[in-house]
């Protein structure tokens, strides 16, 4: 259990002060190969980045785990002596401490299958650019995993005390869709503003429609956002703004509630330069899907926590945040869950994507020992 924890501490603390971005992560994607060809464990890299290892089971059952890889654009704010050393980029989401617990469930995987004790085959999978360019979507294109009995992963989550593993049935994650507005209208002087299409008359417009789109086009039961994150209009002070700028994110776990939003966001475009006689584009980013556990998944891995000491407990809402994890829904049944990591004591309390965001590494031994309970649940039924 040292040795775990030493291997477990000094893997994270190193992908921590080396974090890379999105679709970046090549010293990250060297540094798992490294780890994994010490295990002797064989991998494959069907992206420029990222890492899919296996281990082979005697029986014709297997399972995937997956971590995600990547860091955010965020200057830490830390003190720790395992700081970030790359300047504006931090893992403030929990993925260094992701890969360790994969890493180090690996091994123990490994031990499994070198004594012969090793059913099920396991998939671990090192997957790159979660927070962008949704990294899950493009890796189960480039892979072909085979029949996959489930795929299953955790999150750090600081919100909730060490020693507690968070999840529901059904939606879990909200779906993720950015939409972006670019106003183009026509200058003119302040003296002759009736010359002008004013950008900023648009822009007020498609503001105040967006802000009654859940109001009148929503279902009111349904957990819906649509949301304004950044806007602006104008160039000097003594002109009629002759371009303008708009976006945000929309989230929801019902893929015909994001339908809604999407044409009304078409309609208000097209009213738009009706009204102003300014010319509207609107774009959409690829969203992420809403993660939602399968049934027979998330019991699976409810029951395995009862073999662990950690305290299940089932959430009543979902999170309205994405996850790209909800693609590996199209390659197998799928349970993800939140292992939570907040210590008051070590002040270890602030949380998902700040500055200072950090965790006691001792926390990932107990994701493991979940892991492990999921693949004995695998290896029962095989």
């Amino acid at each position: 259990m040292i040795m775990e924890l030493q291997f477990l501490t000094e893997t994270r603390r190193h992908l921590h002060q080396h974090p890379e971005l999105s679709m970046e992560e090549f010293n990250t994607t060297a540094f798992i190969k490294s780890r994994l060809d010490a295990l002797h464990i064989s991998y494959e890299c069907p992206l420029p980045t990222g890492v899919i290892a296996k281990i082979e089971g005697s029986g014709s059952t297997a399972v995937g785990f997956r971590a995600d890889i990547d860091a955010l654009p965020i200057l830490e704010e830390n003190t720790c002596d395992y700081k970030s050393t790359v300047d504006h980029v931090m893992h403030a989401c929990g993925h260094d401490g992701h890969t360790a617990m994969l890493l180090g469930f690996a091994g123990r995987v490994k031990q499994l299958a070198d004594s012969g004790r090793l059913n099920t085959t396991v998939y671990f999978i090192f997957q790159p650019s979660e927070e962008t360019m949704a990294g899950a979507n493009q890796l189960i294109s480039a892979y072909d995993f085979g029949p996959l009995a489930g795929i299953y992963g955790l999150h750090m989550m600081p919100d909730n005390e060490e020693g507690t593993i968070l999840s529901k049935p059904g939606p879990l994650t909200a779906s993720a869709t950015e939409y972006r507005f670019f106003i183009s209208g026509t200058s003119a002087h302040v003296a002759n503003k009736e010359q002008g299409q004013s950008a900023g008359e648009a822009l007020a417009f498609i503001l105040n429609q967006l802000s009654q789109l859940q109001h009148y086009h929503l279902p009111g039961l349904r957990q819906n956002i649509v949301h304004i994150g950044k806007f602006s209009a104008g160039e000097a002070i003594n002109t009629v703004p002759s371009t303008g700028y708009l976006e945000g994110t929309i989230r929801t776990f019902d893929m015909a509630n994001l339908a809604v939003v999407k044409e009304q966001m078409a309609r208000i475009r097209t009213a738009c330069e009706t009204l102003t006689g300014v010319s509207v584009e609107l774009k959409f980013a690829e969203g992420y899907p809403p993660t939602i556990n399968d049934e027979a998944a998330y019991q699976l891995m409810q029951q395995a926590a009862g073999a662990t000491d950690l305290t299940w407990i089932e959430k009543d809402d979902p999170y309205l945040f994405g996850e790209d994890f909800a693609f590996y829904s199209g390659a197998a049944p799928t349970a993800f869950a939140f292992l939570g990591c907040r210590n008051e004591a070590k002040g270890f309390v602030t949380g998902l994507h700040t500055a200072t965001f950090n965790f006691d590494e001792a926390i990932l031994l107990k994701g493991i020992d979940l892991f492990e309970a999921i693949l004995q649940q695998h290896e029962v039924q095989s």
